[in-house]
């Protein structure tokens, strides 16, 4: 059982993990593609405004008030340079190597487009860098500041505040990285990750500019914090609940099983009782009627034949006492064939051996609620290897009858006064069975006729039962007769005979599944 609530527990929980990790992973690539859409964006403006500059190169220094005023304009703008053409640039913008500013607008004269001058490491790791558009009439090179790009406010606005903070750094293809700053200011790369354990995702996607070739690095570690911890508890919780709940269920369906079935066996043996009670009164009946009717039969006989002295006007005399004559015999045979069929039969033949211990817990088993119900704790002195050669029916019934008559007997007395015990010894060829109930006892004047057909103590009872036990008690080759209890009650002895050692015992019935 507890090993089933871990396994519903861990599956559960597991299912749980997944899908809280499926969400965070949700949440955390929707944050790392709006901050690519933002830095995209400001990246496509840079390349905007550098083909607008050099749109306006040309004659009359149309561009130089435009010049100027870019950084007031775009707060990432820090410094814009020009070099006309057949001059040298002025000052490179940002400490750019003039070697690498030349290749970038190189690339320029031929793409047409802005173009990123490589970076040094020192350089780009100060978040900065420079790109260059190059025209007909001039070319035109923008510093820019990567801290800038994005204000802060708009990092609030659309990335808001994440559980952890999104650690992103922009890095060029095989090149330095530099680390954006978070919503405080702070730069990812100059501190280490709080978070410990939890759930960790990264996303990478370069720019959608080509002339900032920069691949935006982000990475998340969600913690432990972040987990589930709630709905994990709930569901271990429910997962025990829902195992001990089933426990009890199946438990009580076993219990009521058991129940159905010791009701079952009780009914089956009343009816056996029953029918062989009722045997046993047509095989008395028929017996008793059996004698009159053929004191009938000799006396119509015999009045027949004086008849037939007399004159012959009595011929029909003759023959009405021949009709009852035949009615007679036909109400004989009637009851000796009602008396073959309700007669039990022998049990005798079946007799084999078995554990009488065995069967001695067999009865009390289907007895065990009237045991309960009255607070009786049967005393039992019965040695596991003795064998009796018995019918196993009939021996179960005897017990079951001799076992109920203890019980009902016992209900008369207060409940701490009850006392029930069986103990079996072996002397010779038999086994002697003593069954014995510390009830009220039966009174003096029924004992000689305890066992005989109608004779009982209880009220409504028929008085079949002892007479029933005695039959088939003797009919398989044992003894049952009473001896009354010291201070009182009643002990019933049971003398079986003794199964030979080389027997192989049997059960008594066979036993029914639980």
């Amino acid at each position: 059982m507890l090993l089933l609530a871990v396994l519903l527990a861990s599956a559960g929980c597991a299912a749980l993990l997944q899908r809280d990790q499926a969400r965070q992973r949700d949440a955390f690539e929707t944050q790392a593609r709006i901050a690519h859409r933002l830095l995209s964006q400001q990246a496509v403006q840079h390349e905007a405004m550098l083909a607008t500059l050099a749109l306006l190169q040309g004659p009359g220094g149309a561009s130089d008030d435009a010049e100027q005023r870019l950084p007031a304009i775009f707060p990432s703008v820090l410094r814009v340079s020009r070099r006309e053409p057949g001059q040298a640039w002025p000052t490179p913008p940002g400490n750019a190597d003039p070697q690498a500013l030349s290749d970038a607008e190189q690339r320029s004269q031929r793409s047409g487009r802005a173009e990123l001058v490589t970076p040094d490491a020192a350089q780009f790791s100060a978040g900065r860098f420079v790109i260059v558009q190059a025209s007909q009439s001039a070319a035109v090179a923008v510093q820019i500041d990567l801290a800038r790009m994005v204000p802060r406010s708009e990092w609030i606005d659309h990335l808001g505040a994440p559980p952890q903070p999104l650690r992103m750094a922009l890095q060029v293809d095989g090149g330095p990285a530099w680390a954006l700053p978070m919503n405080d200011g702070q730069r990812v790369g100059d501190q280490q990750a709080t978070a410990q354990g939890g759930w960790s995702f990264d996303f990478r996607k370069h720019l959608a500019a080509a002339s900032q070739p920069f691949e935006l690095v982000v990475m998340w570690q969600s913690g432990w914090a972040a987990w589930p911890w709630a709905a994990l508890l709930i569901w271990t919780l429910a997962s025990i609940g829902a195992v001990l709940g089933g426990w009890r269920l199946r438990r009580n369906w076993l219990a009521q099983a058991e129940q159905r079935r010791r009701a079952e066996e009780q009914l089956r043996f009343g009816q056996v009782a029953r029918l062989n009670a009722l045997g046993e009164l047509a095989a008395g009946m028929a017996h008793e009627l059996n004698q009159p009717l053929t004191a009938v039969l000799a006396s119509t006989q015999t009045a027949t034949r004086l008849l037939a002295d007399d004159p012959p006007e009595l011929g029909t005399a003759q023959l009405a006492m021949q009709r009852a004559v035949a009615q007679a015999r036909r109400a004989s045979e009637v009851l000796q064939r009602l008396r073959r069929v309700v007669q039990p039969s022998g049990p005798g033949d079946d007799a084999g051996p078995l554990r009488l211990a065995d069967a001695v817990r067999r009865a009390l088993d289907l007895l065990a609620d009237e045991l309960a119900r009255q607070q009786v704790t049967p005393q039992l002195a019965l040695p596991a290897t003795l064998q009796v050669a018995a019918d196993p029916v009939a021996l179960e019934q005897i017990l079951h009858n001799l076992l109920s008559n203890a019980l009902h007997a016992l209900a008369q007395v207060p409940a701490p006064q009850r006392s029930l015990a069986l103990q079996a010894t072996h002397s010779g060829a038999s086994v002697e069975l003593r069954i014995t109930d510390h009830g009220p006892g039966v009174p003096a004047d029924l004992q000689p006729h305890l066992f005989e057909p109608f004779v009982t103590t209880r009220d409504g009872g028929l008085g079949l039962g002892l007479s029933l036990c005695e039959t088939l008690a003797a009919s398989m080759g044992a003894r049952l007769h009473f001896e009354p209890a010291q201070p009182r009650g009643a002990v019933f002895v049971l003398s079986l005979p003794a199964a030979s050692d080389t027997d192989t015992a049997t059960d008594p019935v066979p036993p029914q599944p639980r």
